[in-house]
């Protein structure tokens, strides 16, 4: 997304904590209460915004069109100030309709109000477009001057990220068309995608499941029941491939043009300017975790076929409990305390904030029919607070997600001092809390338990959820950079889609597994290709760097370790990964910082090996 573009993602920072499903049934279960942000649909505070919020943005194009490069540093931070205060509105707005309707996607009375409300706000933000833009066009000479000015300088790090899109602006009635058609060019194809899911239904064994009914029972303990939930998913997907399949030439097309009128050298180009970080560390990443295939997901999975007493395994195995592993189930009082307890031997200011979106109804957590699959967490406002939505079945990886998920909410909350404009972090960086926080719960659980054989199912589960956040997301970005690609000669076929998928599955995965056809279209579902392009490297790239900086915390050689971590994420968007790294002597820039990371993967499966 251009840094001009005052409109919030539909979720941040991402849709969900990793494309693989899991959730829980339970009436008990606690949801979340939007009206800290609205009443309802019909609250006339709501009305009341909208209309303040249009006032307010005519005004300020009258106000400042054309006027921009005249004002002084201080009138210009004021002028910012300003902005900052109309963007906030239209976030609150839209991230009450975003919410809403992320719990049931199949009510058309939710969706009619998701689509007003996208619209109106569309409209009102793109009487703005024309001041980044403005902001955009002084010369650094001009710039440098006006920020001597104090109420310009508490802006700086949000002009240098605006600044870092100049080269692939267009003029601003181009960008306003752009922006006003998001509503029935992308965002359409979105709410398509997203609404067609939720109404899928799998028939198992003679039962209709959901989307996370059927992901979930892929970690069910019989290879039966995974295996007609393997089949069940391919064959539904595969029932609405040709939408899927139209959805993700419409996107991919959609994007080729978008990046050739901004003059992007290549499809990744974009992601990485919102991510703040260079291509040739992204390049390094994705080289150093596709070098480690042979040695962390191929050679896992062989291990985990001999347990299995197989030569190979089928898919639907993948992500099966041990044969004699417990079928452990956590009841959501018990996965609250595992993570909160975690969190507070780090750092109690860590638990302490953690505990807000318990004690308070922040938190959506039962699957439903029509809700949105997987987990996410949206910050919402600063002048609110962060929601998390979860879909929790208790298994042991519902109780990494919840951990994913609140590093996510503590991590909003803590930067929500920044300001609309500056809270927000980069993808990248915006996974370092969340995994930092599985990492935390995973170390806890792990250090008490004695039992040889637990521990084992432990640390399968731990290396798994490693495996599919950096193996698997870095798969999914060379399949999504091979469509990319592929799709500026053409569109491409449902079977050339599922063809590319099965390429980087093998690939990825390696020789352990059989690929049936039922695992084809497995690529329909994911939800990240469609919300937000090239998003799943940033999964791998926070779980290497977690690594690293947990490896630097056990060592102790960083004083005030526990400091520097909160303020790295007080921060929120005004520091690069550099500047945020330097305080633990790390460098992404460094391929060794990557082989560290994956070094602890490696390290896992070496005990795995050993305990076997």
């Amino acid at each position: 997304m251009p840094a001009s573009d005052p409109l919030p993602p539909t979720h941040t920072p991402g849709p969900a904590r990793a494309p693989e499903g899991g959730g829980g049934l339970s009436s008990t279960l606690p949801g979340w209460d939007l009206a800290d942000l609205y009443g309802g649909m019909d609250d006339p505070v709501l009305e009341s915004d909208l209309t303040a919020a249009r006032a307010s943005a005519a005004a300020f194009r009258e106000r400042h069109l054309g006027q921009v490069a005249a004002l002084s540093g201080a009138d210009l931070g004021a002028a910012i100030a300003a902005f900052e205060a109309i963007s906030e509105t239209l976030y609150r707005i839209m991230s009450y309709a975003q919410l809403l309707h992320a719990v049931d996607q199949t009510d058309e009375t939710i969706g009619r109000f998701h689509q007003g409300m996208q619209e109106k706000v569309t409209d009102i933000s793109s009487l703005l477009l024309f001041f980044t833009l403005e902001i955009n066009q002084l010369d650094d000479e001009t710039l440098a001057d006006k920020l001597t000015a104090p109420a310009l300088n508490h802006y700086a790090a949000w002009i240098r990220t605006v600044r870092a899109f100049r080269d692939h602006e267009l003029p601003e009635a181009m960008e306003r068309l752009i922006h006003e058609k998001e509503v029935t060019g992308r965002a359409a194809w979105v709410r398509l995608f997203d609404e067609t899911l939720a109404h899928l239904r799998f028939d198992i064994d003679g039962q209709s499941r959901t989307l996370t009914e059927a992901l979930d029972q892929l970690s069910d303990t019989q290879r039966s029941r995974r295996e007609s939930a393997a089949r069940a998913i391919g064959a539904e997907l595969a029932a609405n491939a040709r939408v899927f399949a139209h959805i993700t030439n419409t996107l991919a097309k959609d994007k080729q043009i978008e990046d050739t009128w901004r003059r992007y050298p290549h499809a990744l180009a974009s992601r990485n300017l919102a991510n703040q970080v260079e291509d040739e560390v992204v390049e390094a990443l994705v080289t150093a975790v596709r070098d480690s295939y042979a040695d962390t997901a191929h050679r896992y999975y062989a291990l985990k076929a001999r347990w299995f007493g197989q030569e190979r395994l089928a898919t639907w195995d993948r992500n099966a409990p041990l044969p004699d592993a417990e079928d452990r189930r956590y009841a959501w009082p018990e996965a609250r305390d595992l993570v909160l307890n975690a969190y507070g031997a780090f750092s109690p200011r860590l638990a302490e904030v953690g505990q807000r979106f318990f004690d308070n109804a922040w938190i959506d957590v039962p699957p439903r029919p029509g809700k949105t699959s997987g987990a996410f967490a949206h910050p919402t406002v600063p002048s609110a607070h962060p929601y998390l939505l979860l879909n929790f079945m208790g298994r042991s990886r519902d109780v990494m997600t919840l951990a994913h998920e609140l590093g996510h909410g503590v991590h909003q909350v803590l930067a929500a001092p920044r300001g609309v404009l500056m809270s927000d972090t980069p993808l990248t960086l915006a996974e370092t809390a969340s995994v930092f926080g599985e990492m935390l719960t995973f170390r806890a659980m792990l250090n008490a338990e004695t039992d040889p054989k637990r521990r084992r199912t432990l640390l399968t589960g731990k290396v798994e959820d490693m495996l599919n956040t950096v193996v698997r997301q870095v798969a999914f970005h060379e399949f999504e950079y091979r469509v990319h690609r592929e799709r500026r000669e053409g569109a491409l076929s449902e079977d050339r889609l599922s063809a590319i998928w099965m390429d980087v599955q093998r690939e990825s995965l390696g020789p352990a597994f059989d690929f049936d056809d039922s695992y084809r279209v497995f690529w329909g579902y994911i939800p990240h290709f469609v919300h937000t392009p090239f998003y799943v490297y940033a999964y791998a790239f926070g779980d290497c760097l977690v690594n690293s900086l947990y490896a630097v915390h056990q060592a102790g050689t960083v004083p005030d370790f526990q400091e520097k971590y909160l303020d790295m994420l007080a921060a929120g968007g005004t520091l690069r990964h550099t500047e945020l790294l330097a305080p633990f002597g790390l460098d992404a820039r460094d391929p060794a910082f990557w082989r560290r990371g994956l070094g602890v993967l490696t390290t896992f499966i070496d005990e795995l090996e050993q305990l076997a």
